[in-house]
């Protein structure tokens, strides 16, 4: 299963990367969290530059969104994609939500905070 990794990388930047499940150092990080929150973002809701507070999976599970780094790429984002957000610092990333309809997506908080751990 691909999972697809933002993070802030030495340059200050959100990068993006795609991990299969077998190659995250800590697999058990998969269990460690501390809970779930359902988000809904309307038709068109935009965030601009932005950082995570704390490293969570997010979930998308319909509508579409797009999420904007640094260096002028935008990442389409739809039903079924799982995302490990990272982007503590940094510059940071934005979203979009692209779809006619609302994005409804699961945050999943995770217990440890610190990146690999």
């Amino acid at each position: 299963m691909l999972i697809t990794r933002i993070y802030t990388g030495e340059d200050g930047q959100s990068h993006l990367e795609e991990l299969e499940t077998t190659t995250f150092p800590n697999p058990a990080s998969l269990e460690q969290i501390t809970g779930i929150r359902f988000r809904v973002q309307q038709p068109g809701q935009f965030s601009d530059w932005h950082v995570e507070s704390r490293r969570n999976y997010i979930i998308t599970l319909s509508g579409e969104g797009e999420i904007g780094l640094g260096d002028g790429s935008v990442h389409q984002i739809g039903p079924g994609r799982v995302m490990l957000v990272e982007d503590l610092t940094g510059q940071g990333h934005t979203t979009r939500v692209s779809s006619d309809v609302p994005r409804i997506s699961i945050a999943i908080p995770l217990a440890n905070q610190t990146p690999g751990t």
